[in-house]
């Protein structure tokens, strides 16, 4: 019984070229799923095809503004033209700011909800539509937070985004489960990507060691798990609409 097999499957890794995106799109290359990297920064997205490569897996780069409804069109074009199917669809972009409340912008706010959630929005339209359609299954897994809630001080308009991305998730989950395509979230914990990294002051970091149990950073690795998981049609068949912790425990702590 192999559970986490997914020979014949083809997914597509929406910021595949990011820390976290790259590390789960070589898990799921390493099980047997063609891979479709697809980002702005096509050298990083190279970069992650040619270590999906080095483990004998196959995978493509593609370029595409994800807040863009005609790029994430013709990229599902260009991945069906490529492998034939896209059974599979994670969402991993991800914009941060610690900008205080009162100082934030429009322009900062709606920069920051393009891209972590109209993308997923957008996506889920582009992808879910053609999955439902298809009438073969698939499966969504969309990357939240733990600052989906309770929110965490000072990332307010990052918070409110991944909030509303869990609950995409669970609306989603409802409507697309007679078709059999499933919807969860995974919500990672700290883990040191890019984007945290500007916001990391030693005093955060002692306050988020005291709240995460087991007192360290993820790493990225260890997303991998979960994404193969909620991938995989044989091992979470009847897992829709759930919101999956990897966290260090960061979720169970209160006091």
């Amino acid at each position: 019984m192999n559970l986490f097999d997914l020979s014949g499957k083809t997914a597509v890794i929406i910021g595949g070229n990011s820390t976290l995106g790259g590390s789960m799109a070589l898990a799921l290359a390493g099980h047997g799923a063609k891979v479709a990297i697809v980002g702005r920064n096509q050298e990083k997205c190279e970069e992650v095809r040619a270590s999906i490569e080095e483990i004998g897996g196959t995978a493509k780069s593609f370029e595409a503004d994800a807040t863009k409804r005609a790029d994430l069109e013709r990229i599902l074009s260009e991945v069906i033209a490529w492998s034939g199917s896209a059974d599979i669809l994670m969402n991993c972009p991800g914009k941060n700011s610690a900008t205080p409340f009162f100082d934030i912008s429009e322009e900062e706010w709606d920069s920051i909800m393009e891209v972590n959630l109209k993308s997923v929005v957008l996506a889920c339209q582009v992808f879910g539509k053609y999955m439902v359609e298809r009438g073969e299954g698939g499966s969504i897994i969309n990357i939240s937070s733990v600052s989906s809630g309770p929110p965490l001080s000072r990332v307010f308009t990052y918070s409110a985004s991944k909030a509303a991305v869990n609950n995409i998730t669970q609306n989603l989950a409802r409507e697309f489960a007679p078709s059999r395509v499933r919807v969860n979230a995974i919500i990672p914990g700290f883990f040191p990507a890019e984007q945290n990294r500007k916001i990391l002051s030693p005093e955060r970091i002692e306050s988020i060691m005291r709240h995460t149990p087991m007192n360290r950073f993820g790493e990225a690795a260890e997303l991998q798990g979960a994404a193969v998981y909620l991938a995989s049609e044989k091992a979470s068949s009847f897992v829709t609409g759930t919101v999956l912790r990897v966290d260090g425990g960061f979720g169970a702590m209160t006091i």
